[in-house]
């Protein structure tokens, strides 16, 4: 399997998610190859969720030739994905891919640049929408968002998730992370997994990763 715990964090090693995420990391990445970038990512993250994280089951399968005995997995349907917003929507495109039948919730949450970092290292979070299906403890939930960086926007969308319902499985996938918000999560969230394709060196004095791979947002919509 290719999911390591490491830490607080599960890291998703597939070869293939390690070699887009460098060309996700490159400055030479364009818009549209980032963009695509983000939802094959996310489509890698989607498999390796089902292959580590989902149970199976067998089932009589009649061939045109006899009958045999297949496999499944079970509880494909039982599967909600949160966008939040903007930077996740490739992101969550590449998951649909994996989970076709998925509910799917949508949260503009974002970083109120203006009022600057914390001395404890958190931002104050701008939550502008929110539309959540009905989350049940059959349910699981994968918040979605290629950086986690200082946990404080996880957090203010795991707090409005977590008051929706009571999944059976939480999990907080990103691209890259860095150790305090992979520890912030952890911290204030036990119940949430959270799954990433790198866990990054450090961040830097605006709350930004590095090495990390920039403004996903911005290289996704070629905004500044």
């Amino acid at each position: 399997m290719t999911i390591e715990q490491r830490g607080d964090a599960r890291v998703v090693t597939h070869a293939l998610a390690r070699h887009t995420l460098s060309n996700l990391r490159s400055a030479d990445t364009e818009q549209v190859a980032f963009r695509k970038g983000l939802v094959k990512l996310g489509r890698i993250c989607g498999y390796e969720l089902i292959d580590g994280e989902m149970e199976t089951e067998e089932v009589p399968v009649e061939t045109p030739l006899t009958e045999t005995t297949g496999e499944r997995v079970t509880d494909l349907d039982d599967v909600v994905i949160i966008n939040v917003l903007r930077a996740a929507t490739p992101f969550v495109e590449g998951l649909l891919k994996a989970f076709p039948t998925a509910k799917q919730g949508v949260i503009s949450a974002g970083r109120n640049e203006d009022a600057g970092m914390t001395a404890d290292g958190e931002f104050p979070i701008d939550i502008d929408y929110e539309k959540l299906p009905e989350i049940t403890e059959s349910d699981t939930v994968i918040i979605a968002d290629p950086m986690l960086a200082t946990g404080s926007t996880m957090c203010a969308v795991l707090d409005r998730v977590l008051e929706a319902g009571t999944p059976a499985s939480l999990f907080v996938l990103s691209a890259v992370s860095a150790p305090p918000g992979v520890e912030r999560v952890a911290e204030s969230y036990p119940s949430a997994e959270v799954l990433t394709v790198s866990v990054d060196d450090r961040l830097d004095d605006d709350g930004f990763i590095v090495p990390g791979l920039g403004d996903a947002g911005d290289r996704a919509f070629r905004t500044t």
